[in-house]
């Protein structure tokens, strides 16, 4: 039967029945598209050393603090899903809180983001292809092949090429790759861990170190300023887990399940990280020789040096399975926030009504789909051969990307129910409290993430007239946002005059 989400009148208007299949997903598979969206096995091999080498011992204590404003956020998600199960999540929101001006840049910084972070996947993935097929080769030549820029794009595109066709096909496809990926991802990491920490208690290692309490403990960091710089790494471990409330509209019961997904989705990703973390601490230390934690050259993927020493040579290869597996997912499931985004402020429109089209058969945003691809295909390939400090940089100013648009939805959750915040304890601190809290942090770290950019020194070291790169790559893309906006604007006043999306326009008409 159907009902309407709570608050809410019957359906009228733009955005009704956007086509896309409902009740594809249950709780689970939207679990596992969070997890996957998040890619855990990629993030800690390229994050553990970094985050040691800021914080040393205190890296799990750093990695809590990371999920603190992130859960604070997910709070956030979770009441506006329940209010407006709508796919455009922060866009939608954050124009029926704020108006469509900041409703519009919300979305493009969710957009932008999310295309950064398809182009560094798929580059992440088409690395350890390669490294993949060196390893169970044993040829050099084939691992070189990474270094050839023409061979790395082209592979590179045929990745991006694979992923936009899967999730083009819909959620039914896109949910049974990813639990067989998924499940990979967690099995390895267990037996990671379960073999450190075995190898660790036997004493046999000059490197281990014992457990200490005091890991967990955030204030024992030596500075403010490595917390902080550690603090930044850690929340972008946790960016993605928002992917499970983009396919709402998509999901069994869409005003509430999402937001239970995207909870458990937290849950998992945390307790695999501390877990991990406190394992591979354990087992190789901090030191900055050998398989050490704090080893800056092989701070960029620490699994690639810890994988015979932990698991030997014949499961070591798992490693490097998990971690293609972990990127190639992730490239997959990325595809659905951003063209599911896309797809709202198309159908309400704030960006031209083609992308708004939906498969006939299944029912998934495909001009949305195809346009993210070609986008990020185009993006890092030009960046690429552009420059490789360009590529960097622009990894670097994810960042600020993820903040902006999280604190702004955080923000719009306090304020969209203001009238509500009195009518209990509840109410007050999962509508109120716990969503500005959230805000506050990301906004602070985003503030302090701009303050560093500045300096050339940030990132690979380039500068324009003096100013880093990283900073004019960010500032430059949200600029690029503000004069796209001013142009659609001309081409749909409707939209910003506030006539089409307001906070009295109803909520989806959702499938019980």
């Amino acid at each position: 039967m159907t009902s309407v989400a709570e608050g809410t009148g019957e359906r009228t208007g733009k955005g009704q029945g956007k086509g896309l299949g409902g009740n594809s997903v249950g709780l689970l598979g939207s679990a596992v598209i969070g997890i996957s969206t998040v890619a855990p096995v990629y993030c800690l091999t390229s994050t553990l050393g970094p985050t040691v080498g800021q914080v040393g011992v205190q890296m799990p204590a750093v990695f809590l603090a990371g999920f603190l404003p992130m859960l604070l956020v997910a709070f956030a998600y979770r009441e506006l899903n329940k209010a407006v199960p709508d796919c455009g999540t922060s866009f939608t929101w954050t124009v029926q809180a704020f108006g469509p001006r900041v409703g519009w840049m919300c979305g493009w910084g969710l957009v932008i983001a999310t295309i950064i972070v398809l182009s560094n996947l798929a580059g992440v993935a088409t690395s350890f292809f390669y490294l993949l097929l060196g390893e169970i080769t044993g040829s050099d030549a084939v691992a070189a092949l990474d270094g050839n820029r023409p061979v790395h794009v082209a592979t590179c595109l045929a990745f991006i090429a694979v992923a936009t066709a899967i999730s083009y096909r819909g959620m039914t496809a896109t949910k049974g790759v990813q639990y067989a990926l998924v499940a990979l991802q967690l099995a390895v990491l267990a037996v990671f861990a379960v073999m450190a920490l075995a190898k660790a208690r036997s004493g046999d290692l000059p490197a281990s170190i014992g457990f200490s309490w005091t890991w967990l403990n955030p204030f024992a960091v030596q500075s403010f300023a490595a917390f902080t710089a550690g603090l930044s790494l850690s929340i972008f471990m946790f960016w993605g887990w928002d992917a499970c409330l983009t396919v709402n509209e998509e999901t069994e019961g869409s005003a509430k399940t999402p937001g239970r997904a995207a909870l458990l989705a937290m849950a998992v990703l945390v307790g695999s990280y501390l877990v991990t973390a406190v394992a591979a601490q354990m087992f190789a230390g901090v030191g900055e020789e050998g398989t050490g934690l704090g080893n800056p050259e092989t701070a960029g993927n620490v699994f690639a040096a810890l994988a015979d020493p932990v698991m030997g040579t014949a499961l070591g290869v798992l490693l490097f399975v998990a971690v293609l597996a972990s990127a190639a997912a992730s490239l997959q499931t990325t595809f659905l926030p951003v063209a599911r985004t896309v797809l709202a402020m198309s159908a309400y429109e704030a960006l031209p009504p083609s992308f708004a089209r939906i498969h006939p058969r299944f029912k998934s945003p495909g001009r949305a789909t195809v346009a993210a691809g070609i986008a990020t295909g185009v993006f890092y390939a030009a960046m690429s051969f552009l420059s490789e400090n360009v590529l960097i940089d622009t990894i670097y100013a994810l960042g600020l990307m993820i903040c902006f648009y999280y604190s702004i939805t955080a923000f719009a959750c306090a304020w969209y129910f203001r009238g509500e915040l009195g009518r209990s304890a509840r109410d007050a601190l999962f509508k109120g409290v716990f969503p500005v809290l959230g805000g506050v942090l990301l906004a602070a770290v985003f503030c302090k993430t701009l303050y560093d950019m500045w300096d050339p020194s940030y990132g690979s070291g380039s500068s324009v007239l003096g100013v880093g790169s990283v900073f004019v790559i960010g500032v430059g893309l949200l600029l690029a946002g503000a004069v796209l906006m001013e142009l659609m604007r001309r081409r749909s006043p409707a939209f910003f005059r506030g006539e089409v999306l307001t906070r009295s326009t109803p909520a989806l008409v959702v499938e019980e």
